[in-house]
């Protein structure tokens, strides 16, 4: 005779697996439509990041926003200020802005606007989703394509209709999942080489993201379905450094555009300023960045891309909700808007002096 269930135990096993409805992606779809004049706006945002990747166009692409959303107020502070900017830079510079709602963590940790908009681990994804896509939807009203990085597969049928540019992070592009993912994305997608360095791991992944795909997926209804994506050939390689060792300098450029050459891929690069490449140093990123502006200057063309962690306020703050100043991050540091606005503003007086 098998022995009674505790009650106890019944309750604690159902407190592991407490769940909580979401709306479906249609459903969200919906209720924060695009406008027919606002989808025509997104496309060409698009199409022209995809025209500087082609090398049709020769402006520098310029991903640049905060390291992560946690206040959507700030946030719209930052894009109007960015968009503000934009037309005085854009005949040399195309500038994206980051939207990031969702963080990659090593081990516990802030997951994201979309995971936590109330930054207090009450975890209300219903409300998450909505402000993500809500915001995503306004930054890019402002004429501003948006960027995030795209970390759980069934999160991205939320926002990937608002997305001109997708980041695969570094501990996700090795992910089959992520590559299938970005098989079927409408926008630009880019692959950070692995935390090591390695850049192998980017290549393989621009290489299977340009093919065909049959993959489990949501549908927009919220039921699961096997999808056939057509390819996306508009993938490209984004350099992080790695342990620490950066990789953006002349000679690593040149090795990392031979490794894409040699597999066949498209050679055109992007250097992310932050993380390994600034030495976890917020302040290095401007370095970085004028480094690769020599570069470029120099003739390499093969450098098309940036991409810059910036907030209205330098520096980063800890997490304390009640507690928290407006317009500095929460994650990592990021640089402040005026350092941003007198990068953007000499990238492209220097830009236009050397054409």
């Amino acid at each position: 005779m098998n022995a009674p269930v505790s009650l106890a135990t019944t309750a604690e096993s159902a407190t592991r697996r407490s769940a909580r409805a979401l709306p479906t992606p249609a459903e969200l779809h919906h209720a924060l439509s695009l406008e027919p004049a606002l989808v025509r706006r997104i496309e060409g945002q698009r199409q022209a990041i995809r025209d500087i990747l082609a090398g049709r166009d020769d402006r520098l692409l310029v991903v640049v926003g905060p390291c992560s959303i946690h206040d959507p107020e700030s946030a719209l502070e930052y894009a109007r200020r960015l968009a503000e900017l934009a037309p005085l830079v854009e005949d040399r510079l195309l500038p994206v802005m980051r939207v990031y709602v969702e963080k990659p963590r090593t081990t516990i940790g802030w997951k994201g606007l979309a995971y936590d908009p109330d930054l207090d681990g009450s975890g209300d994804l219903a409300r998450g989703l909505e402000l993500s896509r809500s915001l995503m939807r306004e930054i890019a009203g402002l004429g501003l394509p948006v960027a995030t990085e795209l970390l759980q597969p069934m999160l991205a049928p939320y926002l990937d209709d608002v997305l001109s540019w997708v980041a695969i992070g570094a501990r996700t592009t090795e992910s089959q999942l992520h590559r299938e993912l970005a098989s079927g994305l409408d926008a630009v997608v880019g692959f950070k080489n692995a935390t090591s360095g390695d850049l192998q791991v980017a290549v393989d992944a621009m290489r299977a993201a340009a093919h065909s795909h049959q993959h489990f997926a949501m549908g927009p209804d919220g039921h699961p379905e096997m999808r056939e994506t057509p390819g996306n050939p508009h993938t490209h390689a984004v350099l992080r450094g790695g342990h620490g060792e950066p990789n953006f300098r002349a000679p690593q450029v040149a090795a990392a555009r031979r490794t894409l050459e040699g597999a066949g891929q498209n050679p055109r690069l992007m250097v992310d300023c932050s993380h390994a490449n600034a030495q976890k140093d917020h302040r290095r990123q401007s370095e970085v960045m004028l480094d690769v502006l020599n570069q470029r200057l120099a003739g390499d063309d093969a450098l098309m891309g940036l991409m810059l962690e910036s907030h209205l306020h330098e520096g980063k703050q800890p997490l304390v909700p009640g507690k928290l100043r407006h317009g500095v991050s929460v994650t990592d540091a990021c640089i402040g808007w005026e350092t941003t606005e007198h990068l953007l503003t000499t990238a492209a007086e220097r830009l236009r002096q050397g054409s």
